[in-house]
Parts: C-alpha cells; sequence; structure tokens
C-alpha cells in the first residue's frame, strides 16, 4: 500500500559538507546518485515540477555538498554529489566516494536509491560499485537510464532490456526503468518514492 505524495510542495533544506552534517537520522530519506552528467538535478526538478530546486551546473563534478530537500515533515531526498568526472582531481574522487559509502552504511533512515544512468553509457564501474554496496546493506535500488530522448525508440527499449538483463546478475531489489526530463518515466519515479515514503505515513495514521 502506498500513497499519493505531492511533490510540487518540496523544498530545500541544507546543503550538508559530509554525513556528519545530515539533520537526527530519523524519519525516511531516498538518495540521488549518478555519475556528475547523469542528470540528477534535471530528474529532481521533474519530479517537483520547480525549475530550479535542484541547481544544475554547467561544470559537471564541481558541486561537492549533500543537498537536503523537505518532501513532507521527516520524508527528504537527498541529492548526494555526482561521482566518476575525468576533470576531478583523484583525491577529490576519493573523498566523494567514500563519504558516498559512509552515507549508504551508516544512515538507518535511508529507505531507497535513486541511480540516475545516462542510457547510452549505463553500469559504468562507479555505478556498480554504488549498486553492489546499496545491495549489501539491502537498500533497494531504482535505476533511472536517464536522457532517454536522445535515442530512437527502437534503441531505447533495447539498451532498456539490456540493462534489465544485465541486472539479474546483481540480485536483490532492483528496478530498471527509461527517464528523460522531457516526460519518460516521470510517474514511474513518483510511484516508487511514493511507496517508500508510504510507511512514514502509515505509521503516523495508526
Amino acid at each position: 500500500m502506498s500513497v499519493k505524495i505531492h511533490y510540487p510542495n518540496t523544498r530545500f533544506i541544507l546543503s550538508a559538507p559530509s554525513i556528519y552534517h545530515l539533520p537526527k537520522d530519523k524519519g525516511i530519506e531516498v538518495a540521488f546518485f549518478g555519475r556528475s552528467n547523469a542528470g540528477k538535478s534535471s530528474s529532481l526538478n521533474c519530479l517537483t515540477n520547480q525549475r530550479n530546486l535542484a541547481k544544475i551546473s554547467k561544470t559537471p563534478g564541481c558541486t561537492q555538498l549533500i543537498n537536503l530537500f523537505k518532501v513532507y515533515a521527516d520524508c527528504r531526498i537527498v541529492d548526494v554529489p555526482g561521482y566518476g568526472f575525468a576533470r576531478v582531481p583523484l583525491s577529490v574522487k576519493g573523498k566523494w566516494q567514500k563519504s558516498l559509502e559512509e552515507y549508504i552504511k551508516k544512515r538507518r533512515c535511508l529507505k531507497g536509491l535513486v541511480i540516475l544512468m545516462d542510457i547510452r553509457h549505463p553500469l559504468k564501474s562507479s555505478d556498480k560499485r554504488i549498486l553492489l554496496l546499496a545491495l549489501k546493506h539491502g537498500v533497494p535500488v531504482q535505476i533511472l537510464l536517464s536522457k532517454a530522448d536522445k535515442l530512437k525508440n527502437s534503441m531505447r527499449k533495447f539498451r532498456l532490456l539490456n540493462v534489465r538483463s544485465a541486472i539479474l546478475n546483481f540480485g536483490g531489489d532492483i528496478k530498471v526503468d527509461v527517464f528523460s526530463s522531457r516526460g519518460y518515466g516521470i510517474k514511474v519515479l513518483r510511484d516508487k518514492l511514493d511507496t517508500w515514503f508510504s510507511p512514514y505515513f502509515l505509521k503516523k495514521s495508526k
């Protein structure tokens, strides 16, 4: 059972330099992960129907903060720094990677991961690393193959089937769908988040 949440009410809360500056570990969080040019900010803006809720940088990889957004009371969306961008120094990459891994391992209120992957370049080594870490700690995953409008319908379906087939080898709770800021997959994303946030509302109604 799930509830229907009105995501346009989502508001920015704060930016944190590390997981140790996040709010108290309570309620429900859903985190958005992805390579620096995968379209995380665009997906958040589409989800909430707000043009500038998540700032879209012209230089992928420059954002080094964890951004939190309040959906409702203790229900939050977390936009973590992008990973895997080639122009970022190795020392910075290592710092980000450690921070992301700590977040998945230690944040008990984390109930789901949305991983954005460019449909033209899915399942990079950095994507797989985060995916395996989430599965290791029992966190369900929704993969969104972003920028789906860049491909023709036949190729889009082909890529989707390929990734779904590859994901079978990972096991665990993983769903894969196409996504684009021009309309593909927005309902799928909202429905998935509704499911993950629902326990909070069901608990409050008792």
